[in-house]
């Protein structure tokens, strides 16, 4: 059995080297300017520029000023500069450091400020007795139960507070790019296995429908929205194995759910 602090200490790991290389998730957003990202809200941009394309659905960035908003597990200086520059008060929980300097750096640039916190998303303790208008949630693949963060995230959610999180489609979890045959990505895993630790990467696991779904609803939490990510149809025409390719074959999707 995988312990609680391997996970730590390997996906910690796993993000701080992203970081060094400069992927694409660790980049801050450093070219955004807030009448792009009103025009996107109200549904004004077609097509819909990157990196706007991650800020899915754009119903949850409506009416967020002089809100207080959750970055959880979604550190790089990316999501939270969106939220800021919309007039937002931010707080982004980050395992990694490097990540959260992202978030820094950005702040910097514009000119606002944020709230930046170490921290592991299933231990909101960190933020203390401070209560959130909306999180916004990413990394679910790094977690082995979606419970102990939505147990979390309902704690810290104001009454009428929204929770959006994303996952990738459970029956492709374990597909990556290089996985294309010529024709498409095999799925060569059975659905039965939950984790996978990949050599010099991250621990990552599979959730299925009825934990993501149903572990929502436990706690009370409704389901008002669900949509797959709309990747899918911006890069039909990118190379075969790459990146881009990738995501028109195995979308994801967000879900927002609401404290009543």
């Amino acid at each position: 059995m995988t312990k609680h602090n391997d996970i730590i200490v390997t996906n910690k790991r796993h993000w701080e080297k992203m970081v060094k290389e400069g992927c694409g998730f660790t980049r801050p957003w450093l070219e955004l300017d807030a009448n792009l990202i009103s025009q996107y809200v109200k549904g004004q941009l077609n097509p819909v520029p990157e990196p706007l394309l991650v800020m899915y659905p754009s119903s949850v960035l409506a009416d967020v000023e002089s809100k207080d908003v959750l970055c959880l597990a979604a550190g790089g200086g990316q999501q939270s500069v969106v939220f800021s520059l919309l007039g937002a008060h931010v707080t982004v929980v980050d395992l990694a450091e490097g990540q959260l300097r992202g978030d820094q750096k950005a702040a910097t640039h514009y000119g606002y400020e944020i709230d930046t916190i170490q921290g592991d998303m299933r231990d909101l303790s960190c933020v203390g007795d401070k209560s959130f208008d909306l999180v916004y949630g990413t990394g679910m693949s790094y977690v082995p139960d979606v419970k102990q963060v939505y147990s979390e995230v309902a704690g810290v959610l104001r009454t009428g507070g929204k929770y959006r999180v994303n996952f990738t489609n459970p029956a492709t979890e374990f597909v990556d790019c290089d996985d294309w045959d010529g024709e498409g990505y095999r799925i060569t895993r059975p659905y039965t296995e939950r984790i996978r630790r990949l050599e010099d990467g991250p621990i990552e696991f599979r959730h299925t429908l009825s934990s993501i779904f149903n572990g929502l609803l436990a706690l009370g939490l409704s389901i008002k929205h669900v949509q797959e990510a709309p990747y899918y149809y911006q890069h039909v025409q990118a190379a075969p194995g790459s990146w881009e390719h990738w995501l028109t074959y195995v979308p994801g999707f967000a879900i927002v759910a609401r404290k009543d």
